[in-house]
């Protein structure tokens, strides 16, 4: 009887994580439709594209608000409604389908609609495996994390000195960043997996459901910027 009784809470607990890693994936699905519909409906107007890009003003000010969005989030989601973070999480999806919008005054739309796929289908590949590995991916995330900081320091310094993203360097530079946010991306599944396994009511699940919707969002959005990077046909 008591081994029926532990199977049963063990099918309990699975069934109750599948949900909640359903919930995830549907709302990070959302996100990052919702920025692949505004960056394509403005990118496919040139017009419009260009009068953002040129408005230094307005399309820095996005920027700016995108960091304020996702900082406070991720800072406050204690404080904050499940339905507060849900809306700050589509907020910030939508602002970034703003910014993404001038890549198709960089980019051909073939080369971004295939760079879209092909990190669908990686994505989904490393995904599953954080979900399903039974190995420990704490190192790997915290190796991932420091270089994280040292791309972040790299790109600050590329800012100034452009010639840093040029030839090989540039080269180097995204390979490294697609490694890390391929290992970032099982790592933070596996995290986000044990995170709705330890919360101790519905609206504490419901706020770990955004918030790591939002963490696998961002790992999507920078594996196709980088995949984009490598492969993208650049307009002529």
């Amino acid at each position: 009887m008591e081994r029926n009784q532990f199977g049963s809470m063990d099918i309990d607990r699975a069934e109750t994580t599948a949900g909640f890693m359903t919930r995830v994936y549907q709302w990070m699905a959302i996100g990052v439709l919702l920025t692949a519909g505004i960056s394509t409906y403005i990118g496919t107007n040139e017009q419009l594209a260009m009068s953002i890009a040129a408005n230094k003003g307005l399309f820095w000010g996005v920027i700016i608000a995108q960091f304020g969005v996702v900082i406070g989030l991720s800072a406050m989601i204690n404080r904050m409604t499940a339905a507060m973070a849900l809306g700050l999480f589509l907020l910030y999806s939508c602002l970034t389908g703003v910014t993404f919008s001038t890549i198709f005054l960089i980019y051909t739309q073939a080369s971004i609609q295939s760079a879209f796929f092909t990190t669908a289908v990686g994505f989904g590949g490393l995904s599953a495996f954080g979900f399903f590995t039974k190995k420990d991916l704490g190192p790997i995330g915290t190796f991932c994390t420091m270089g994280l900081f040292g791309v972040i320091g790299y790109s600050l310094l590329a800012m100034f000195f452009p010639a840093m993203m040029g030839g090989a360097a540039g080269l180097v530079f995204s390979l490294v960043g697609l490694l890390i946010f391929a290992g970032l991306t099982a790592y933070d599944t596996q995290k986000i997996k044990l995170m709705g396994q330890h919360a101790v009511n519905a609206e504490e699940r419901s706020k770990y459901t955004v918030l790591g919707a939002l963490t696998l969002y961002l790992d999507f959005i920078n594996l196709f910027l980088i995949i984009l990077r490598f492969t993208g046909d650049r307009r002529r």
